[in-house]
Order: C-alpha cells, then structure tokens, then sequence
C-alpha cells in the first residue's frame, strides 16, 4: 500500500472528478502526471501494474459484493502526453462500483493531452456500476484534451451501468464506446456533456445485443454553448431476441453546432430497436417562469441547464 502525497491542487482535481476529499477506502489507483501516486488492494480487488505498456490490470474476485474502487488520474504539467491501458476482469455474481475519471490543470501553452483506453470483461450475473468524470481547467493557453475508449463485453446475465459526465474546461474530446451484450445481460449508458467557447466534443457508440434476451439503453443530454461543436453518433446493432433504446437530447445556444446521428441495426426478426433524437434551444417560457421567482435571466438559464444535465 503507498499513500498519495497530494498537494491542496490535487485534492480539488480529484474533487471535481472523483468526489474525493481524503484518500479512499477499498481498494484505489491514483495516476498523476502519468506515475503511480497511489495504491491499495484488498482481499477481493488486486490492482496490478502492466509490464509491457502504461496501465493496469485489476482482478475482482467471484462473489465481490458492495466493494468499490477508484482510478482516477489526473495531470498537472503542460506538454505531457499520458496515454494508459486499464484492464478489468470481473469475476462471477459480483456487485461492485467503479469510479474513473480524468481531471487536467494546465497552466502552460503546450497542450496537455490523456488518452484512456478502457476494457472491461464481466463475468455472469455480475453488476457493475462505472462512473467516469472530465474536467478541465488553469490559466494558461494550452489546450486540455481528453480521449477515453471504452470496451465492454458482458456475459451472460451481466449488468454495467456507466454514467459518463463532462461539463467545463476540455478543449477537445473524442471518445468511443463498445459494449457487446450476452444472453440475459444489460447494458445502459448515461452521458452528460456541455461545451463551450471553441471547444469541440465527437462520441461513437457501439451497443451489441448479441445474446437472447439481451438489453441496451442509451441516454445522451448535452448543452453546446458559444461556438462549440458536437458530434454524435450512437449505433445500436440486435443480433437476437432484445430490446434495444436510444435517447439523444440536445440544448443548442449562442453559435453552437451539433450533429446527432443515433442509428439501429436489426440483424434478427426479434429485435425491438428504438431510437430518439432532439436538438432546440431553451424556451423562452421556462425563463420567463423562473424570472418570476426572482431570478436574473443568466441565473433561470443555469437553473434549467442544471436540471436538464443532472
């Protein structure tokens, strides 16, 4: 076990993508400026260091339940290009949270960059919860980029449920999603963005139902402000008997412009494959109410933008 010695910085990056204040229970991984800066283990989750490239290897054990974990990176020297490979191997009939996320300090003019390739293997009748966090920020010129591959396979009777979140301060962002589902497993994918000023945001999803019975479910909100640009492209394929749902919505301000592109590919006379996509701007009735409450026209924007990404 080696305790992270942080600095006060740290500490609020770790806040914002992490919820962390102290160091956690249970066993963690915390990566900065692309080093180990701490680790535990318990008797269910083993965190290992890969041999032959940047990352981990993490092991829970069959029948794991109510454990969580934390891997969280952050970086704060500008000019650095931290790329990692996270490897999860979760045994059978377990129950256990997992909270990543990236958060970058760049106080520099050269572009500070993370690229986290994910990939989960997931036993039967296991449940996952995946929590993964962005942000950025700092006073120097440099951009803050962030480029995170997740790849999942769920077998049979497996659940994940990932809840990915990015609200402020990332320049640029490209980030693809793979799930392949198995007989009787499920999938369901949250994911919050809001950009603004120039910034520029590109998601790809690849959602399987390859198993009988199989479930997906994706839900898409994001708010793109100023002359920011989003791109979506969520793609839900049933190979067998499933159900399969698709739910793209979309704030749009100022010079903003956002393309949202869900698709659904049925390769069997059983799937039951929906889609659903939305792009508008705020209506002016929702302001107008809350003004009425006392708020400025700037404060009833925040107070519905909140809402609407919570």
């Amino acid at each position: 076990m080696k305790t992270p010695n942080m600095t006060k910085a740290d500490w609020k990056l770790l806040k914002e993508i992490a919820e962390l204040e102290q160091t956690p229970m249970g066993a963690y991984n915390i990566r900065k400026n692309g080093q180990l800066a701490g680790r535990s283990n318990t008797s269910s989750i083993e965190i290992v260091s890969k041999t032959d490239k940047p990352g981990i290897d993490i092991h829970v054990k069959d029948g794991t339940k109510k454990q969580s974990l934390h891997i969280p990176v952050i970086l704060t020297e500008t000019g650095l290009n931290d790329l990692v490979y996270n490897d999860f191997f979760i045994g059978e009939d377990c129950d256990v949270d997992i909270v990543a996320g990236c958060g970058i300090h760049n106080a520099g003019c050269e572009t500070s960059q993370h690229d986290g390739i994910h990939t989960f293997y997931v036993g039967k009748n296991s449940r996952v919860r995946y929590v993964e966090r962005h942000y950025g920020e700092g006073e120097g010129t440099g951009a803050r980029i962030l480029n995170p591959q997740t790849i999942v396979y769920l077998q049979e009777g497996a659940y994940i449920e990932m809840e990915t979140t990015q609200i402020r301060g990332v320049d640029s962002t490209k980030r693809y999603t793979k799930i392949e589902v198995d007989a009787g497993g499920e999938a369901v994918i949250t994911e919050k963005l809001l950009t603004h000023d120039n910034q520029t945001a590109i998601s790809e999803m690849d959602i399987i139902l390859k198993g009988s019975d199989a479930r997906g479910r994706v839900i898409s909100r994001s708010v793109a402000q100023d002359h920011s640009q989003q791109t979506f492209y969520p793609r839900m394929t049933g190979s067998a008997k499933c159900f399969g749902h698709v739910q793209c919505d979309s704030i749009i301000m100022g010079e903003a412009k956002i393309k949202s592109i869900p698709a659904i590919i049925a390769e069997d006379t059983d799937a039951q494959l929906v889609h659903e996509a939305a792009i508008g701007r705020i209506a002016g009735d929702q302001i107008l109410k809350l003004m009425t409450l006392g708020l400025t026209e700037e404060q009833a924007e925040e107070k519905i933008l909140e809402g609407f990404l919570r």
